[in-house]
Parts: structure tokens; sequence; C-alpha cells
């Protein structure tokens, strides 16, 4: 009889002992730049709604911010020093990435979504900030950092370098095109690359440049080259296309917009073309009966 207590109490302690780690995973955790004073520090907290008493805190240095940049992006857009903070919340399975951004100047909420997603962040909220404008490229590094913090899951280390390089080149992209188009071309171009398990850079550029038709973007031979080559990479690693796609669910329909606006507008060109041919037709008809 005595046995069989203390063996189930020694089942019950595994339980609670259990219970309390997946409670302890579940906890919010803060990105702090290792750079900041004080002051700063407590601006973000602050900013995040959090007391530094009751979360979990890491600090990110340059180092690991150039780890995954390095030869990516110039050095202007890394810094000497890290600045750039996270906050990351776990949200209920299913729920996929909520993204918002302070002081961010280059990198987009739908952007970052994109690259957590190829990392392979799941279901988390997420606050990328800084206590003043940066361009947000080193961000990625501490939202990681915190995810596999609070997931006590460790990411794959090639898909958090193919992440950032996919982070810098829809940035560097936007650009030229505008932010939210270079973000749709990207996530589509991805997700198609992944569905169909396309490997072939001749298939990959023709995804890309069909996509980038039916958004209405004019590429560089540059560009395309550099797609091709990013998305060889993801081809590469193990993404389950269901998981990307449930992920990016929060930020789909803002990029299906984009889609939609292009539409919208090619069919407004196309009415107004319309409408010149037909008056340049009466024009002449008008000009032949007056020549008669």
């Amino acid at each position: 009889m005595r046995n069989w207590m203390i063996a189930c109490f020694c089942a019950v302690a595994l339980m609670m002992g259990q219970f309390n780690f997946v409670q302890a995973k579940g906890e919010e955790v803060v990105s702090l730049g290792a750079d900041l004073n004080e002051k700063q520090q407590q601006q973000m907290l602050n900013l995040f709604g959090v007391k530094a008493n009751e979360v979990k805190i890491i600090k990110v240095t340059n180092q690991e911010e150039r780890d995954y940049l390095k030869g990516l992006v110039s050095e202007d857009k890394i810094g000497t020093r890290a600045i750039s903070c996270a906050y990351v919340k776990p949200l209920p399975k299913g729920e996929g990435l909520m993204v918002e951004t302070y002081n961010i100047g280059w990198v987009t909420k739908e952007m970052y979504a994109n690259a957590m997603a190829t990392a392979g962040v799941q279901d988390a909220r997420v606050v990328a900030a800084a206590p003043f404008m940066v361009s947000g490229t080193a961000a990625l590094t501490g939202i990681i950092k915190a995810f596999e913090e609070v997931s006590g899951k460790q990411l794959n280390e090639q898909a958090k370098k193919v992440a950032n390089e996919e982070l810098v080149t829809t940035g560097e992209l936007g650009q030229d095109v505008g932010k939210d188009k270079a973000a749709a071309l990207i996530k589509e171009v991805k997700e198609r690359v992944i569905r169909e398990k396309v490997k072939n850079p001749e298939d990959i550029k023709k995804i890309v440049l069909q996509i980038a038709k039916e958004l209405n973007i004019e590429l560089t031979e540059e560009q395309i080259d550099r797609i091709i080559a990013l998305m060889e990479k993801i081809s590469k690693l193990d993404i389950d296309i269901n998981r990307i796609t449930s992920q990016l669910e929060n930020i789909t329909q803002r990029l299906d917009n984009i889609r939609k606006t292009v539409e919208e507008n090619k069919g407004l060109l196309q009415r107004v073309w319309e409408a010149i041919t037909r008056f340049i037709s009466w024009l002449q008809s008008v000009i032949e009966r007056f020549r008669s």
C-alpha cells in the first residue's frame, strides 16, 4: 500500500513538473538590444506593456545580428550597435502570426511575417520596435531568439539564415517596386515554389515572371536572379506549405488587396484606353465626313 502511494505521488509530481514546464514555455519574452542604455530599455518595456520583474528578458548583441546579416545588407543597415528589440507572446495553435512594428522604417510587418514563417516561427504575437527610428533588418534576430526562448524549440539554423536573406531581399526590392508589392510578390512566389516543389531555376524564373506580371511589377534581370537564388534556397528547406499559409493568414488579406487593386487599376486603364480609342475613331469619322 505504501509503495503504491509513493508511486502515485511521484506520478502526480512528474505531471505537475511537466505542467509547470509547459506553463514556463508559455511566458512572454522580450529581447533587448545589448547596447541600449537603462532609460531606453525601460522605454521598450513600457512600449511592450510589461515589467522587468514579470517577463523573461534576453539580450541580443550586434555580433549575433551580424552573424545572420553579414554579406546580405550594407553596413549602415546593420550598424555597430544592437538597438532593435522584440516582444514575443505565444498564441493558441492555429492563430498564426500577428506582427506590429514601432520605429521601424525599412521593414514592414508583412515582410517580418513572411520571413518569420520561413524561419519556423509559429503562432505568436510579435512586436518589433526600437527607441528611435531604425531600418529593422536586425530585429529578426531578436524575434527568432525570443521565439526559441518562449517555445523551448531550437529552429533550423539554415532556415534562420534564409529567412534573413528573404527579409533583406524583400526590403531592397520594396525600395524599387513598393513595399507592399514586394512583400506580396515574395510571399506568392515562395508559396507556389513550396506547393509545387519547384527546384529548377528556369521553372522558378517562370513563376517569378508570371506573378510579377499579375502584380504589375517590372523587375530587372538582377532582381529576377536574386529572387531565383533566394527561392532555390527556400526550396531546399523542409517547409510544409500548409504551415506557411496558416501562419500567414493574418497578413494574406492585406496582401491580396494589393492584387485586387492592381486588377482594378488594370480594368480602369483598359476602360480609359477604350474610351480614347472610341474618341479617336469618332474624330476620324468626323474628319472623313468633312473631307467628303
